[in-house]
C-alpha cells in the first residue's frame, strides 16, 4: 500500500507541473508554522514540543504553547491567507497590479472603526467584544472599498485611482490624529501599540472569530472563482459570458471587507502583505487561473506573516520586534519591482 502511494504520488508529480510545487510549498508552510512554535523568548525544542503538547504535565511549556505559542502561529496563518486573498480580489476587481487593502484604503477604514471603539469607545474591552470589534472594523474597510468602486466608474486611470486610494487613507489618518489628540492617554497608548501590528495579543476566542470571518471570506472567493476568471479581461467581457456583473462585485466587495476589517481588528493594519503576496504566488507559479492560484495565494500568506512574525522573535528578548516594519521591509521591494515592471523600466 505504501509503494502504490509513492507511486500515485510520483504520476501525479510527472502528470501535473504544479503538484511538486504546490507539494513544496506545503512543506515549507508546515516547516515555518513549527519554526513559529519553537523560537521566541524562551526557546523550546521540538522533542518538548510532542511531550507536552498532547500530554497532561500540567508544566510551564504546555502553558506556553497552549496560551501563546500555538494561538499566534494560527493567527499567522489565517490573517496571513485572509490578507492575500483581499489583495488578489482587489487587484483582480480592479486589474490593478497594485491595489491592495492598504493602498486603496481599505486598512485605513478598518482602523478608523476600530479607532472609533478604542478611543471614543473608551478603551472596550476585546476580549468580551470580538464580535463587535471585528464588525465594526468590516463595516469600516467595506464602506472604503465601496466608495473607491463608486470613483472607480467614473475614474478609469489606473493611476489616478491609486492616487485616490492614497488621499483617503490620508484622510482617515487625518481623522485618526483628531481622535488621538482628544484621546485619554491610557486609550491612546493601547491604540499606538495596535497600530503596530502584532498576532501575540489573540487568544483562543478571538481566533475562532477570525476563523468565522476567514472561513465565509475564502468560501465566497471560491463560488467567485468563474466569475474572477472573467474580471481578468474586463467588465463587458465577463457581462458576455453571463456573469452578472452587479452580484459579483457586490460579492466581492463583502469578501474583501469582511476579510481586511477582521483581521486589521485583531492584529492592527499590517501592511504591503496583501498587495505583495499576490505577485510573489505569481513568481512561483506563473498562473492567472484563479483555481489555482487562490490556495497558492493562501499558502504564500501564512508563509510571509509566520516567516516576519518569527524574525521579530530573533531578538531573544521578551518585546518582539513590530510587525509592520519587517512586512514593510519585505513588501515594499516587492511592489518596487512590480511598479518598474509596469512601466517597463530597465536597470
Amino acid at each position: 500500500m505504501k509503494c502504490n502511494g509513492e507511486i500515485t504520488i510520483f504520476v501525479l508529480m510527472q502528470s501535473n507541473p504544479f503538484f511538486l510545487k504546490f507539494f513544496l510549498i506545503a512543506i515549507a508552510l508546515i516547516l515555518l508554522f513549527c519554526a513559529n512554535v519553537i523560537i521566541g523568548s524562551v526557546s523550546i525544542p521540538l522533542a518538548d514540543i510532542f511531550h507536552n503538547l498532547f500530554g497532561s504535565t500540567g508544566s510551564t511549556i504546555q502553558t506556553i504553547l497552549w496560551q501563546f505559542r500555538l494561538p499566534k502561529a494560527f493567527t499567522c496563518v489565517l490573517a496571513g491567507s485572509g490578507l492575500a486573498v483581499s489583495g488578489l480580489l482587489m487587484q483582480t476587481l480592479f486589474r490593478n497590479p497594485l491595489a491592495g487593502p492598504d493602498v486603496l484604503g481599505l486598512s485605513s477604514g478598518a482602523s478608523l472603526a476600530v479607532g472609533l471603539l478604542l478611543l471614543v469607545g473608551r478603551g472596550i474591552d476585546l476580549s468580551w467584544n470580538a464580535w463587535t470589534l471585528a464588525l465594526a472594523a468590516s463595516a469600516g474597510g467595506a464602506s472604503v472599498l465601496l466608495l473607491m468602486l463608486f470613483i472607480a466608474r467614473r475614474v478609469r486611470d489606473n493611476a489616478s485611482l491609486l492616487i485616490i486610494g492614497l488621499m483617503l487613507a490620508a484622510a482617515t489618518s487625518a481623522a485618526m490624529s483628531v481622535m488621538q489628540f482628544m484621546s485619554r492617554a491610557e486609550d491612546l497608548q493601547s491604540y499606538v501599540i495596535w497600530t503596530m501590528g502584532s498576532v501575540g495579543n489573540t487568544g483562543w476566542k478571538e481566533i475562532g472569530v477570525l476563523t468565522v470571518i476567514f472561513s465565509v471570506g475564502v468560501s465566497i472567493s471560491i463560488l467567485l472563482i468563474k466569475s474572477l476568471n472573467s474580471w481578468l479581461l474586463g467588465e463587458n467581457y465577463a457581462r458576455s459570458l453571463g456573469i452578472d456583473v452587479g452580484r459579483s462585485r457586490f460579492w466581492i466587495v463583502i469578501a474583501t471587507g469582511l476579510l481586511t476589517g477582521g483581521i486589521t481588528a485583531f492584529c492592527g493594519p499590517i501592511a504591503f502583505v496583501g498587495l505583495a503576496v499576490p505577485h510573489l504566488a505569481r513568481l512561483v507559479i506563473p498562473t492567472t487561473n484563479h483555481r489555482i492560484l487562490l490556495p497558492i495565494v493562501i499558502c504564500f500568506g501564512a508563509m510571509l506573516l509566520l516567516f516576519c512574525d518569527t524574525l521579530s522573535q530573533l531578538t531573544g528578548s521578551a518585546q518582539a520586534l513590530p510587525l509592520n516594519a519587517l512586512t514593510s521591509l519585505i513588501g515594499a521591494p516587492v511592489v518596487i519591482w512590480q511598479v518598474m515592471k509596469f512601466k517597463k523600466i530597465s536597470v
